[in-house]
């Protein structure tokens, strides 16, 4: 089991940023539908009963988190990487309603293995904070 001490945005200078990925706090700027892709860690799976096959993702990455909207089609052809995910990359399209904003998936890829590189490097700076004193 992987058990993270910090969240991200505690460290976000050494969160590894996957290439091209938007981060949450700049969703306001593309427009609305533009295509964008973000990354970050999965801390909410929702699949409620009245939501017709949809499925809804929570993000949070350095700067905070998204909602990502999985349609029925898109989670058949990715379903591994939503369900067992824990870090995930979501392309797709911007979508704004009622002051909340929301990426409708076209892609997602289970980037978890980019997690090492956030545990090693947060063991690297514990590690160094503890020869400091």
């Amino acid at each position: 089991m992987l058990v993270v001490t910090h969240r991200p945005a505690a460290s976000h200078r050494d969160w590894p940023r996957p290439p091209a990925c938007l981060p949450s706090d700049r969703l306001d700027d593309p427009p609305e539908g533009a295509r964008v892709a973000v990354a970050g860690l999965v801390i909410l799976r929702q699949r409620p009963g009245t939501a017709k096959g949809v499925i809804f993702l929570t993000l949070e990455d350095e700067t905070g988190i998204v909602n990502v909207v999985v349609w029925r089609k898109i989670y058949e052809r990715f379903r591994r990487a939503v369900i067992s995910g824990r870090l995930l990359r979501v392309t797709g399209q911007m979508q704004r309603a009622h002051s909340v904003t929301h990426v409708i998936a076209e892609e997602i890829e289970d980037i978890s293995g980019m997690l090492d590189v956030l545990v090693q490097e947060e063991g690297t700076r514990a590690s160094t904070d503890n020869n400091k004193t």
